[in-house]
């Protein structure tokens, strides 16, 4: 009898080591609050933040010609940018700043743009009406997506011991694009060149995966 139920006791444990595991819960992406949905020119709305990467360095607008999930049409030229406000992420990967409600040069729909500066390239847009400023309707997406660098570019790496003797050099190409246009781009091919010396620069094009919505920004390695 004991044997049986040492027996039963140890096919209970294989059995429980069979089962699948839970699958793990993707953790929450960066997400932004507003204390209100309408504010008019002058006054105050504070932005909450949960989610973000600790010590990412933020960049909050009020911007013209924009919707969530649409992004914003014109980027950053269509934002009250003298009124912008910045934010450092706690260790909690939270934030809470008082942003000034301003009229952005765009008509609404209007939006409260968050975009990571350094750290942390995610941007989130929270539906905000500005009280009194005009509204014009969001132009049809027509596809014409327009690219442009926002940045300096970089090289990342470093040379490495190998170099010492004879090996060349490990660089990776880095900068940051914004999508100005009103249509998304999907999959853009970039033509990269180097030049060595006095030589002329050679080019070679390079696909980047990915789609960048209107207003929205990508890092491109």
């Amino acid at each position: 009898m004991r044997w049986t139920r040492t027996a039963a006791v140890l096919a209970a444990v294989l059995a429980l080591g069979l089962l699948p595991a839970a699958p793990a819960l993707a953790a929450p992406g960066p997400a932004v609050e507003l204390s209100q949905a309408e504010g008019g020119k002058g006054g105050e709305v504070t932005v909450s933040g949960s989610g973000w990467k600790p010590g990412a360095l933020l960049m909050l607008l009020i911007c013209g010609r924009a919707a969530p999930g649409k992004g914003v049409i014109g980027g950053t030229n269509s934002c009250a940018n003298t009124e912008g406000r910045a934010a450092t992420v706690n260790a909690r990967g939270a934030f809470s700043v008082k942003l000034p409600v301003a009229e952005p040069p765009e008509p609404c729909p209007c939006v409260v743009h968050v975009a990571g500066v350094t750290g942390q390239q995610d941007a989130v847009d929270r539906a905000f009406t500005v009280a009194g400023h005009p509204v014009k309707p969001l132009p049809e997406a027509s596809g014409d997506g327009r690219l442009a660098v926002l940045a300096a570019v970089r090289l990342d790496g470093s040379s490495g011991l190998l170099t010492w003797f004879g090996a060349p050099p490990a660089r990776e190409v880095v900068f940051t694009v914004g999508n100005l246009g009103s249509g998304p781009v999907k999959d853009p091919v970039f033509e990269v060149g180097s030049s060595h010396g006095v030589f002329a620069p050679r080019y070679e094009e390079r696909q980047w995966r990915g789609t960048i919505a209107p207003g929205r920004k990508a890092l491109v390695r």
